[in-house]
């Protein structure tokens, strides 16, 4: 966009601006604050027209900022307008009338459990968020602290695409990449999603499977809350009776990192066959998100600061629905109990 623009031009861009809003607001499933961003916030379009007021001539900028605070209003209105409509839709239905169950065909486990931990984070104040699985190395390693002679880079063989600087995202961290560099805290996001690596295909790997990353940015946010955010999850997830473990562990884009661990639910903590003896299973990684990452997105670690996580989801599906061969969720090929 030109540094400079007319009045004429500045509305012919609104103008544009509203009627694509609109049409994007009737056709989105978004949450109302997070339309309110993508179409309003500081790194949308309005943003950036917002900015040319102050380029136009002084007898023009007055109707400019009229013009503005009107989009604004019509974009807003055409917002709340979808959330009644929600809303309504969920007023109207009349739970006294027999539900109607398909007789073939249901949702995916994996996208049963991808639901069922989308509404527990949301209850906690999350959103749900994605971003590209085609990636740059800067976003997938490099923004994520892991510089290219980094040890790490060595244990996620990754997919490149032919005759072309691309690659194939290998963990949902390059998400957290995109939104530490495109939102302004404080925030919250859950991000459900699949990667991608050169694995030896076999029961328990795969060359592609999904991850679920989650992060919270703002002010005074410490290890307390992140733990207080998993153990709830946990609980909701697996049940009141699992306990968690929290060890330090080291992971390049937190610190402090964490491994937590759940208690095994067939021996109680006693040590069993599946546990390996331990009496707790593994979950997760996590930990407070990097000063290396704050800063490189121009924030101060002093004053801002956040926690993030990451978990493999399908061990969780296969260890719910007694799958024991990973395959088995990508060959479409099986019937799963429910």
């Amino acid at each position: 966009m030109n540094q400079t623009l007319s009045l004429e031009r500045l509305i012919q861009s609104l103008q544009t601006l509203e009627q694509d809003a609109i049409t994007y607001i009737h056709q989105s499933e978004q949450e109302k604050g997070l339309l309110r961003h993508t179409l309003l916030g500081p790194k949308s379009k309005f943003a950036k027209l917002s900015k040319f007021i102050a380029t136009l001539p002084k007898e023009d900028r007055a109707t400019a900022g009229q013009l503005l605070n009107k989009t604004k209003r019509a974009i807003e209105y055409a917002i709340d307008e979808k959330q009644e409509e929600k809303e309504d839709n969920l007023s109207n239905i009349d739970m006294t009338m027999p539900g109607h169950r398909p007789t073939i065909g249901h949702y995916h486990p994996t996208t049963i459990v991808i639901h069922e931990m989308n509404e527990i984070f949301k209850y906690m104040g999350f959103s749900v968020y994605d971003g590209p699985e085609i990636e740059t190395d800067e976003y997938n390693y490099d923004r994520v602290n892991l510089p290219l002679d980094h040890p790490a880079r060595d244990l996620q063989d990754t997919l490149h695409l032919k005759d072309s600087p691309y690659i194939l995202r290998t963990h949902t961290s390059s998400v957290e990449a995109h939104i530490l560099q495109d939102f302004t805290p404080p925030y919250r996001f859950v991000i459900p999603g699949k990667v991608y690596r050169y694995e030896n295909v076999n029961a328990s790997n795969n060359i592609m499977f999904y991850q679920y990353q989650g992060l919270a940015v703002g002010t005074d946010i410490t290890m307390a809350h992140l733990k207080g955010t998993l153990d709830t999850f946990i609980k909701k997830f697996f049940g009141n009776d699992r306990e968690t473990r929290f060890r330090c562990k080291y992971y390049p884009e937190v610190e402090p990192g964490v491994g937590v661990d759940i208690s095994c639910a067939f021996c109680k903590k006693k040590g069993c066959a599946v546990c390996k003896g331990r009496g707790w299973i593994e979950m997760l990684g996590a930990g407070m998100i990097h000063p290396n990452m704050l800063r490189r997105v121009g924030h101060d670690p002093s004053v801002i600061s956040g926690f993030a996580w990451g978990m493999g989801l399908d061990r969780i599906v296969m260890q719910r629905y007694g799958i024991n061969d990973i395959r088995s969720l990508y060959n479409g090929d099986i019937m799963y109990k429910e």
